[in-house]
């Protein structure tokens, strides 16, 4: 999940104009080991809706092609009340009880689950206990208000931190999983 350093993962209305993506070979091949390591990706509804098509757009001569093949041939299970048709593919939908839906993905035999969000869809699955790693990309900027992934916690949530590395952009990546995991 990108961040600003003072929480937030997007400006009010969603923006990331913020975000620093002037990324070095490190840090791709940083989320290429994530996203090699998985074999689902859930999404919001609101976050799906751009983030499919883009990645269904890349044409095979730009050099973000290979991610984008991964991103269309990985299967994405996307959580919505409201969606009733699409025609994204390799894409289902989750439209039940959202920890119902989850558990039901992680107990599935495979690889991992990652997350892409947005906001309230990441912060629901937080509100439940239901994120075991999170590797939050720290970006070097302060935009002072926005959209946090922490909203409606109910309690403190203890995190231990993994590892954390830096990248010559200047993201810091953390990787921090749930004390009581």
């Amino acid at each position: 999940m990108q961040m600003t350093i003072d929480g937030f993962v997007a400006s009010p209305n969603g923006e990331l104009d913020w975000a620093t993506w002037n990324w070095d070979d490190k840090i791709k091949n940083y989320v290429n080991e994530l996203t090699d390591s998985v074999d689902t990706i859930l999404l919001g509804r609101k976050l799906a809706d751009g983030f499919i098509p883009y990645w269904t757009n890349v044409k095979s001569d730009d050099p973000q092609y290979p991610f984008a093949k991964r991103m269309v041939d990985i299967p994405k299970v996307v959580f919505t009340k409201t969606l009733e048709k699409y025609n994204w593919v390799n894409t289902t939908l989750a439209k039940d009880n959202l920890v119902e839906e989850v558990k039901q993905q992680k107990n599935k035999n495979g690889n991992g689950i990652i997350v892409y969000g947005g906001a309230s869809f990441v912060s629901s699955l937080i509100k439940n206990n239901l994120i075991d790693e999170y590797h939050l990309f720290i970006n070097p900027v302060a935009i002072g208000k926005g959209l946090t992934i922490f909203n409606g916690l109910e309690n403190k949530l203890d995190l231990k931190l993994v590892n954390s590395k830096t990248f010559d952009c200047g993201i810091v990546v953390n990787h921090l999983e749930p004390k009581s995991l």
